[in-house]
Order: C-alpha cells, then structure tokens, then sequence
C-alpha cells in the first residue's frame, strides 16, 4: 500500500513538470505558427513526447501494462540522386541537412499523436487533480483508472500499428529480397562451378570416343566408362543443388523429419530433441532447416566438432531453436561464417537470433521466431483481465452519476434560477465555482462512458485481429 502511495505522489508530483511545460508548449506553439518561428516546433514537440514516453516507462514500471508508442515511423535519411544533390520537393540542396530538417518537421506536424500528445498534455493535470479522492481511498484502483486515460490518448493507434507495419514489411521484404539474391547466386554458383563443369567433361570425353570408336574401341570402351560416372556424379550434384532450394524430405515429412535426416547425413554426432505437435507454414520450415543446416555445416568445417545438440520447442504460439555443439567457439557473424545470413532470414518472421561462442567451447546458437505459430495450437486467445473487467463494472455504475444529476440536473437548475440544491454538489459551492464544477462533473462522467466503451472495444479489436491473422509476424 505505501508502495503505491509513494508512486501517486510521483504522478501528482509531475504535475509541477507538467504545467511549466503547458506554459511553455503554448508560448512555442504561438511564436511557431502565428510568427512564422518554425523552427521551434520540433523542440516542442519532442519535449511533449519525451513526457508521455516518461508516464509510459512509469506506468510500464509499477501495473505492468505497456502501452505502445504511437508514433509514424521516422522518416529515412535523405538519399542523394545521380548527381550528388539532394531533393526536397523541387529545391536542390548540396548537403542532406535541409531535406532531413523539413523531412523532420513534416513527420512531426503531419502525425496524428503529435496533437494528441499535446491534448493529453493540457488535459492530464486536470485528470490527476480530479482523481485525488481515488487515490487517496483506493490508490490501486485510481492508477488503474489513471492508466485508462492514459490508454485512450497515448496508445497506439490502428494508424500508427499500420504504419510501422507497413515500414517492418518494407525493411524485411528487402531483406527477403537480399536472401533471394544470395540464394540465387549461390545455386548460380553451384551449377556453374560442379554441374555445368562435369557437363562440359562429358561432353568432350563423348566427343573423343566418336573419334576413337573405330581406330581403338578400347580406349573408346574406357572413356565411355569415364563418362558414365562423370554422368552419376553429375547427377549426385543436381540432387544436393535440388536438396539446397527445397528438400523433399522437408515438403513431404515436415521440419521434425527433416532436421533429423540433416542429423543422420551429418559428420557431427547429433541428438535432435523435437517438441513440435504440428508443422508450421513451409515458409517458416524453410528457414529453420536452412538455418539448422548452415549451423551443424559450420559446426562441422569451422568449429571442429564432434557433438551437436539440436533442440526444437514450442511455447504458445512463439518456436524456440537452440543448436549448441563441442567445438572450438569464437564464432564471429562478422567474419562470414553464415550467421548473418540466417539472421536475414529469420528476420523475415520478425525471429532474432542469439550467440554464445566463447573461446574454446562450446557454442550455442538460439533462434526465436515469436508469433509464428497458430493461436489456437496453444489455446491462449486472450480474455479480458479481471482488472479490466471490473472497471468497466464499476465506470458503467458510477459514470451517470457525474454526468447526469451532478452535471446536466444541476446545470438545468442553475440555468432556470430553481434554488432547490437537495445533492447537487456544485450548487453548494461559492458562485463563482459552480459553473467550473458543473463542467467538470459533465466532462468527467463523459470520460468515464467513453473508457467504459473503449476497454471492452479495444479489447475485442486485437482479440479478433490475432484470430484473423494467427501466423502474423510478432515483436515481442
């Protein structure tokens, strides 16, 4: 309880930031747009959501609740053209300060939460002051109804969460794009230097026997023999290049199957532990056999090992791949071991990859791919928490009692000069505080309906978006 005592003074103490920073958001705001002082904008602006992102940490901090930044992604560095210069609209410019600035201010002004941030600033000392009896009766209580507000101005977005998805499938559709590339070149490589080679041999060993089938049918006989294993062994490296684009143990037995063929064919001793109920998509399957695969390989040429351990696991809907083998360690991504590509195609599924190869041994390398697995395997679809749903309970019960007789009523009254004042709060008051009162009764009741109706809302919202989307990528 003192616990929580001690975090709403915090929240009341902040006002003594807030209102100075109202004072002077205002000031710059005037001398920005009526002045033509542009400039200060951006100040402005990320001193406001540098608050908000304040009471986001706290509020993060002390219920657990996280709510998310709802800002437009940040736009990109100005690129220069062909010639050097860079463009802004139709102005050229020698040095990429100017376009990043109006680029800046532009990201700024044209984002929605921007102004948002602005009203919650002008707005939240009014909402502390107006629940102090709250806290002070039940502190618990009045942070979460403190966090509610909070939600319904400084959360994110449908527009902002399509905004940064749109820029996470940019960055990881060019990453596809790159792995593409890589791929492509490899298998380019692969024909040219061993297929396309041993086919140009036969060729010209097919080529000699016709000449020498009628002077020496002996030496005819023997390179015909040449040819036919050069044939096999040509067609050993078409079937490892067809293994190295899609295995068909992977499309016809799964990732479970697959993994363990890689076990059997590699020259390591590898365990393979499984928990795998059901297959992903073949796309997820993909990268993780490949990225199995490029492990044990380096395990093998690089690391000198002679055990490896790979483990499969599951946990909700996120999948879990840890490779850890015996050799040598000191694994590096920046010296090319192929750990950098299998991070570009994790990063396709938003998966992060970890490493821990100190000198000597061992190493181990784990794969996290969250969210790329079907909600319903795990049965976790979320329900609303109790907390929530209590206070919905509770707004719904108590939100006519400011808006309607502590509100409208007493301003009917005030209006129709009726000097009955039975419970109305605000015609008790000094005259000068009674219209203040009956406004701020009016206005909290409001609040109060709307985050009754917005919790459940946004509640169901994302219920309903990760049943629609159950494979969609997740950042944890």
């Amino acid at each position: 309880m003192l616990r929580r005592y001690g975090q709403v003074l915090t929240l009341l103490a902040l006002i003594l930031v807030q209102v100075p920073a109202i004072v002077l958001t205002a000031v710059m705001l005037l001398l920005s747009f009526a002045l033509g002082m542009v400039f200060l904008f951006p100040s402005q602006a990320i001193m406001v959501r540098r608050l908000a992102q304040l009471h986001r940490r706290l509020i993060r901090q002390w219920t657990g609740i996280e709510i998310d930044r709802p800002y437009l992604p940040e736009p990109p560095p100005p690129i220069p053209q062909p010639d050097g210069m860079y463009r802004s609209e139709r102005t050229l410019y020698k040095t990429p300060r100017v376009p990043a600035w109006n680029n800046r201010w532009k990201w700024l002004v044209g984002d929605p939460a921007t102004w948002r941030d602005e009203v919650w600033l002008l707005l939240d000392p009014t909402v502390k002051a107006t629940l102090i009896p709250l806290f002070i009766v039940l502190p618990e209580r009045g942070l979460r109804v403190y966090v509610s507000w909070c939600e319904l101005l400084l959360a994110a977005t449908a527009a902002s969460r399509l905004a940064g998805q749109v820029s996470h499938l940019r960055r990881t559709r060019n990453l596809a794009a790159d792995s593409q590339a890589a791929e492509m070149r490899r298998i380019e490589r692969d024909l040219h230097d061993g297929t396309q080679a041993r086919l140009v041999a036969i060729g010209m060993t097919l080529g000699a026997v016709e000449q020498l089938v009628e002077d020496n049918p002996a030496a005819a006989k023997a390179l015909l023999a040449k040819a036919r294993d050069a044939s096999s062994e040509t067609l050993t490296e078409l079937r490892r290049v067809i293994r190295g684009i899609h295995p068909p143990v992977l499309a016809e037995r799964g990732l479970a199957d697959a993994v363990r063929a890689l076990a059997i064919d590699s020259p390591l001793e590898v365990s393979v532990d499984v928990e795998l109920p059901h297959r992903p998509e073949a796309p997820v399957e993909a990268a993780v056999y490949f990225a199995v695969s490029e492990l044990l390989s380096n395990a093998a040429r690089h690391g000198d090992a002679r055990t490896a351990n790979v483990d499969l696991s599951v946990k909700d809907a996120d999948l879990r791949v840890t490779v850890t083998d015996d050799g040598l360690g000191g694994a590096d991504p920046a010296k090319g071991s192929g750990l950098v590509g299998i991070e570009r195609r994790l990063a396709a599924f938003d998966g992060v990859l970890a490493l821990n190869s100190p000198v000597g041994g061992p190493t181990t390398v784990t794969m996290d791919l969250p969210r790329v697995l079907p909600d319903h395997w795990a049965g976790n679809l979320p329900r609303m928490p109790r907390w929530k749903a209590a206070t919905v309970v509770i707004l719904w019960a108590t939100a006519w009692c400011p808006t309607f007789p502590q509100g409208i009523v007493a301003a009917i009254f005030k209006i129709f000069g009726i000097d009955e004042k039975t419970w109305f709060l605000a015609l008790h008051l000094p005259e000068v505080w009674q219209w203040p009162v009956i406004a701020g009764m009016i206005t909290l009741g409001v609040l109060m309906h709307v985050m009754a109706i917005r919790i459940p809302a946004t509640h169901d919202r994302e219920r309903w978006m990760r049943e629609a989307t159950p494979t969609k990528p997740w950042c944890p």
